[in-house]
């Protein structure tokens, strides 16, 4: 049974030459003390893997060595990388570890339980040789009184699956990432007291003048349809600010360029811009995009986008890099 370590195929090096050559083209390189480089993927049912190079016709799951070797390529340009979808089956995700090596490390929830929570868990991958943990780590609960609220969009009920924050320190800057996976429903006015209710979280929690409000970010899969539609407007409605570099890069493999009926700004990075309270941040902001990972895999394969989704994923990561 072939491993991540293990020589590929030819046209699996074929794949991961050309991928490498377009990540160094689109994703800033990682410098010693001048940058630190964040990320976010919701990586499709992120669970078990088939450890053959390229899944049959008959192996379930689809997700393979080559799509996984995909994933670690992008992943590994990063300083920490916020996973989102991470199911209760850890297969694929051992398997990445052993491959990235032991200067990565992980920090994950639990299984969120019930049947909004998808059996999900929420995750960061981070590069020890460039960030470490400074102390903080916690799930994102609604105080109760909140939950009284009178308001007909009071969010009466905890998340689906729990926001999960975590701090690090990079030299000698530190930050707080907060990653969370908004629950779809069964329509889009659903999603706006969850998205209200998080915003309303973040704001409140950025304003303390604790040193732990100190850069702040929200990152994940808010499941946003449109810009300035409800749903990004409750998303935006305490002051959070997408990432400048964000705000045109498509978030779904599905979506056809230049065609705005296709796209979705589902996935974000965010912070508060404003100087009110300790909510500014401290980090220098230089640039955001997104990975296009589709004309780089499986391209002697001729699968489908839907194929290619349970093999890499469905969305596309989004990154920021800030200075230090």
């Amino acid at each position: 049974m072939p491993s991540l370590d293990d020589t590929p195929p030819q046209a699996v090096r074929d794949d991961v030459s050309a991928l490498k050559e377009y990540l160094a083209s689109v994703v800033p390189a990682k410098r010693l003390d001048e940058n630190l480089l964040i990320a976010t993927w919701n990586l499709r049912a992120f669970a078990s893997l088939t450890r053959e190079w390229t899944a049959g016709e008959n192996d379930s799951p689809k997700r393979d060595l080559r799509g996984l070797l995909a994933i670690g390529e992008i992943i590994r340009r990063f300083d920490v990388i916020a996973i989102q979808e991470v199911k209760g089956d850890l297969r694929a995700l051992r398997d990445l570890l052993r491959w990235l090596g032991r200067n990565w490390a992980f920090l994950m929830t639990d299984v969120n339980l019930g049947a909004a929570g998808n059996s999900e868990r929420m995750a960061f991958l981070y590069d020890r040789r460039r960030v470490e943990t400074s102390g903080l780590a916690c799930e994102l609960v609604v105080p109760e009184e909140w939950l009284a609220e009178i308001a007909s969009d009071a969010l009466r009920r905890q998340f689906a699956r729990t926001p999960y924050a975590v701090s690090f320190r990079a030299e000698e800057q530190t930050f707080i990432l907060v990653t969370l996976h908004v629950n779809y429903g069964s329509d889009a006015a659903e999603r706006i007291p969850e998205l209200k209710g998080i915003a309303r979280w973040m704001r409140e929690w950025a304003d303390r003048t604790n040193a732990w409000s100190q850069n702040l970010v929200a990152m994940g899969d808010f499941n946003i349809d449109r810009r300035d539609d409800p749903l990004w407007q409750a998303f935006t409605s305490t002051g959070l600010t997408v990432a400048s570099g964000l705000e045109n890069a498509p978030r779904s493999i599905f979506a056809d360029p230049g065609d705005s009926t296709t796209d979705r700004y589902y996935d974000q990075i965010a912070w508060f811009e404003t100087s009110r309270g300790a909510a500014r941040l401290s980090l220098d902001y230089r640039s955001g995009g997104y990975v296009d990972f589709l004309p780089y895999v499986y391209r002697n394969a001729q699968l489908t986008r839907s194929e290619i989704s349970y093999r890499v994923s469905d969305h596309f990561p989004l990154w920021v890099e800030f200075g230090l």
